[in-house]
């Protein structure tokens, strides 16, 4: 085990969220509840607000510590929905899961207004891809509400950021961008210990890029904030194994294994139950390893 693993597991296994600190000293499974119509892998699955709740009550079932609610899709390709739409998207889905569960509740925006209704709607989390960078209000709200906050690496947007990807070195690269980023939210009123940092796999970057993030996410330990993985179903896999989107389950769970082993905490997936029973199976056996 590296230094910089040591130093992330027993420095940094704590998440602010409102207020309260969210140990991470075992690993969380975010669960992915796509409302749009248009996610590369589940659109449409679950627009309709009563499907989503129940999709989502599925995966707390199967072992989900967070439920990750996004009403727009930024996939490869994709295009910008308006304020109200995904407000109207999701904004039912999270008011009922609230009144429902007592679990925590994760918007995945880039929008200050829609990260504000999500928050006033019963939502704990706002998972923003663009790290305040599409919106210049996000900051001030995460600051003022005092809500946990997903900081993501993405170059360029949505619509273009697969077309020409190009870094010096990614992860030198990264770690830059997270460090002008924190210190901007910090700037902002942010507390920092409510930041956890999400490299972005498949935002931005070819096939080399996410394995060479993949292979050494320890890296990104001397920044000193949690990490999370969103690898699953994702086209990297598909690329080294030609699998299709719902063949790429065994690819998801080797992206979370080698995450795992490197001081990785956070897993953002599809497939819960599964992501759930190898994470068990796997530090079980590591308990008992000499």
């Amino acid at each position: 085990m590296t230094e910089d693993i040591v130093s992330y597991e027993i420095g940094q296994n704590k998440w602010l969220i409102k207020g309260q600190e969210l140990h991470l000293d075992t690993p969380l499974i975010m669960g992915i509840l796509n409302v749009t119509p248009d996610s590369f892998s589940d659109g449409g699955q679950f627009i309709d607000p009563s499907k989503a709740v129940s999709r989502a009550r599925q995966m707390l079932a199967e072992g989900a510590d967070i439920i990750d609610v996004g009403g727009e899709s930024t996939r490869p390709g994709s295009l910008p929905v308006a304020s109200v739409e995904e407000i109207t998207r999701v904004v039912p889905v999270i008011a009922e899961l609230a009144s429902q569960t007592d679990t925590i509740i994760s918007i995945d925006t880039q929008k200050s207004s829609v990260a504000k209704a999500a928050l006033d709607a019963g939502a704990h989390i706002v998972n923003d891809v663009s790290a305040g960078g599409s919106d210049l209000d996000m900051f001030e709200l995460i600051g003022k509400r005092k809500a946990g906050y997903i900081l993501m690496h993405m170059q360029g947007k949505p619509e273009t950021m697969q077309d020409t990807p190009v870094y010096g070195d990614v992860l030198d690269d990264i770690k830059a961008y997270f460090m002008e980023r924190l210190q901007a939210a910090a700037n902002a009123g942010i507390d920092t210990k409510q930041i956890v940092l999400d490299p972005g796999i498949g935002f931005g970057k070819t096939l080399s890029d996410n394995l060479r993030l993949m292979g050494n996410m320890h890296s990104l330990g001397e920044l000193m904030r949690p990490l999370l993985l969103g690898a699953s179903r994702k086209s990297f896999i598909g690329m080294i194994d030609n699998s299709t989107i719902d063949k790429r389950i065994g690819g998801s769970l080797a992206a979370v294994i080698s995450a795992y082993t490197q001081g990785v905490r956070l897993f953002r997936v599809h497939d819960v139950a599964e992501t759930r029973q190898v994470l068990d199976i796997f530090t079980a056996i590591q308990k008992h390893s000499d």
